[in-house]
């Protein structure tokens, strides 16, 4: 029977990080939780543009678009005017509809590649801005709509719903939605990494090193480039529909091409290919403007909104800063955020090895000469 302590080292850290994540909204207030809110969704969608764009090679500027369309066909579908469906069931409609929006798109992503995509799918995003504002009886135009709270077995992911305290604290929309939102990143998240260790990864891999080798191992190019296109779309509609509900009121112009450009930014500081790494640029990107506009009045160089002396505001300030962090990864770490805590990590577990096991000093020849002969001797006595 197998020890399971190294499993449970190895799983160690995620579940502390998850216990924390829980214990969150019994200590943090409102403008806390709600950061997170943010960040969680912009997490979901980010793993999905990473599948696209950092492991299937594919440029997309649209996805907005998708995010747009799961989170307006989610307040559609469960509210008036709309069909009125149960707001569980208009979730995962929602986010069927941003896949089969992707699907639709898919042949375009299927035959175009490179910087072709990347055009074809910037169309995307202003011809649904454009959707959104005249097709009223749906959206309803610039002043968009609100969005109708999430209800699951009677549980109302709202302050609407009946008052309910935990361990002496009360729990509003912030708390509930928390929850919710911790609910769907662990689904993303597990889902995304199945996806990349198992062969439809490899396959995207291999396609975006090279589409002709891929041809040659039995890679379908077009099939999966448009299943890559869908999936992440499905990823965006999900991130649309806690988006709206975190909003609670959805507006055409928070799905202009400036949220596509944050999620291409996020994917790169974080670090492409990554599903890690796409969540730690989602909280960088999402974070920064957000606490730059609470802490305004203390930074040097940036106005408080609304001060319109000409000054910097906090949101110009964060995507300036977020702008250089891009280009100091793209130069001295290429592969993000990611990349560079795993080459930390590498090196302090290296660095031990140097020494001596009682720490005395480094390994000298003879020494390394000996362990590797022990080494080498006891590989031999397991030998049939």
């Amino acid at each position: 029977m197998s020890d399971p302590r190294p499993h449970l080292l190895k799983r160690g850290p995620l579940l502390l990080t998850a216990l924390l994540l829980c214990a969150l909204p019994f200590y943090l207030d409102a403008f806390w939780l709600r950061i997170g809110l943010f960040s969680m969704a912009a997490a979901v969608g980010a793993v999905g543009l990473g599948l696209l764009s950092g492991t299937a090679g594919q440029l997309s500027l649209g996805h907005a678009f998708f995010l747009a369309v799961g989170a307006y066909g989610y307040v559609w579908l469960a509210g008036e005017p709309g069909p009125g469906l149960p707001p569980a069931v208009a979730l995962v409609l929602a986010v069927l509809l941003a896949g089969a929006a992707g699907g639709l798109f898919s042949p375009v992503a299927g035959r175009v590649k490179g910087i072709y995509l990347g055009v074809a799918t910037l169309a995307l995003v202003f011809l649904g801005h454009h959707v959104l504002l005249t097709a009223d009886s749906v959206t309803g135009g610039f002043n968009g709509r609100s969005v109708p709270p999430l209800e699951l077995g009677g549980f109302t992911f709202a302050e609407s719903g009946p008052e309910l305290t935990v361990l002496g604290v009360p729990f509003g929309a912030e708390e509930r939605l928390w929850y919710l939102g911790l609910a769907l990143f662990a689904v993303t998240w597990f889902t995304a990494r199945g996806l990349l260790r198992g062969r439809p990864g490899r396959a995207l891999v291999a396609l975006r090193d090279s589409e002709t080798a891929a041809s040659v191992m039995g890679v379908h190019v077009a099939r999966y480039r448009s299943a890559a296109f869908v999936v992440s779309s499905m990823y965006a509609g999900l991130a649309g529909v806690l988006l709206a509900l975190s909003f609670r009121r959805v507006v055409p112009d928070y799905f202009s091409l400036a949220l596509s450009v944050d999620y291409l930014a996020m994917i790169v500081i974080g670090g492409l290919g990554s599903v890690a790494g796409a969540t730690a640029g989602a909280v960088f990107v999402t974070a920064l403007p957000l606490l730059m506009t609470r802490y305004a009045d203390q930074l040097p160089l940036v106005a408080a909104p609304g001060s319109g002396d000409g000054s910097i505001g906090p949101t110009e300030a964060s995507r300036y800063l977020y702008g250089a962090a891009i280009v100091v990864i793209l130069l001295y770490a290429p592969d993000g955020l990611h990349g560079l805590a795993s080459r930390t990590r590498a090196r302090l577990r290296r660095r031990p090895s140097a020494t001596r096991p009682g720490g005395t000093g480094p390994v000298t020849a003879g020494t390394a000469t000996h362990a590797t002969s022990d080494t080498t001797a006891r590989a031999k006595e397991h030998t049939p």
